[in-house]
């Protein structure tokens, strides 16, 4: 049944564009998972992201402190530059300044959870992957509204505070809840736990779907420029983020764990922030299309550095002390 289960969560990509591709053809068929259901369905996603952590995570976070600590800062500067650059350089205000919004509000959010799972299939390191995701989720507490603001304040009106507010009761309240659950109440959590992923991929899927299928007419009004906004901003992301951890001297596999770190947003967490903050406009539009663009691309790094071996762990100096890829994580 595990194996099943596992099975179905790994072809994410496929739901995801699948039921994006449904969406465009029957959008009736998910617009009703709206509103409330989206915020919901993101607190259901990072409530299994809190089920897979225990304190001792977080103590880890302290023997990858170079590795991490670059990751993050890419995860916080790379992302929203690309972000506005992309906006301004293909007038995405032009058509519409929610659209220009809603890219650099998702270029502003964490890494994705998905992102675990595609470090796991790119043999790289699963355990400064899950760290820096758990790092990069809380710093966007603050980090996610005051880089909306700084970025696209001049666009639209951005309440930094109540973002705030909102990404401590959509993101922080869930994972507590999680992390407590797994600490204290173990066999509830071991129970829970092999199918959360799943839940967490049918969740994700209908809010991409639903925001699809809502806005279907401004995808095909927008058109090139709407698709291929979120294709730079992912493909930069990648490109960068192993090029800066190279630049550095990391370890080939901290630097295609960074690469994919950086490349693959919480696209969910951009598009119910985008719906809770800008309704009834098109700002959820580009996080729900970068959703698509950082499965597939993702999932196509994964299966090119799988058949690529690591041959130059030796290098790297103080990164050499890093723990070996997936070592104290259960992901």
């Amino acid at each position: 049944m595990q194996r099943i289960l596992a099975w179905l969560t790994n072809l994410f990509p496929l739901w995801a564009v699948v039921f994006s591709g449904c969406a465009l053809v029957q959008p009736e068929l998910f617009t009703w998972f709206s509103g409330p259901w989206i915020i919901w369905g993101l607190g259901v996603i990072m409530l299994g992201m809190g089920l897979t952590l225990t304190f001792n995570d977080f103590r880890e976070v302290f023997k990858m402190p170079r590795a991490g600590l670059i990751g993050v800062i890419c995860q916080f500067v790379i992302m929203p530059l690309l972000g506005w650059s992309i906006a301004k350089l293909l007038k995405l205000d032009e058509i519409d300044p929610m659209l220009a919004v809603g890219l650099i509000l998702v270029s502003c959010c964490p890494g994705g959870t998905a992102s675990n799972v595609v470090v796991f299939l790119a043999r790289a390191n699963v355990a400064l992957s899950v760290l820096m995701t758990i790092v990069s989720t809380f710093a966007a507490i603050l980090m996610t509204p005051f880089l909306t603001k700084g970025l696209a304040g001049a666009l639209v009106e951005v309440d930094a505070v109540a973002m705030c507010w909102n990404m401590a009761k959509i993101v922080l309240l869930p994972i507590t809840i999680g992390l407590l659950a797994n600490q204290y109440f173990p066999k509830l959590s071991l129970k829970i736990r092999p199918v959360s992923p799943l839940v967490s991929v049918i969740a994700i899927v209908l809010i991409v779907a639903s925001i699809i299928g809502a806005q279907r007419e401004v995808i095909f009004e927008a058109g090139w420029r709407l698709l291929l906004a979120p294709a730079l901003l992912h493909i930069g992301g990648f490109g960068l983020g192993y090029f800066i951890a190279r630049l550095v001297g990391l370890r080939e596999e901290n630097c295609r764990t960074i690469s994919i770190e950086v490349g693959m947003q919480n696209s969910g967490l951009g598009a119910a922030l985008a719906n809770k903050h800008f309704p009834v406009t098109v700002a959820p539009v580009p996080c729900a299309v970068s959703a698509l663009y950082h499965c597939i691309l993702g999932s196509l790094a994964a299966g090119l550095w799988r058949l690529k071996p690591l041959h130059d762990n030796k290098k790297g100096g103080p990164d050499r002390t890093d723990p070996p890829s997936g070592e104290s994580v259960r992901r």
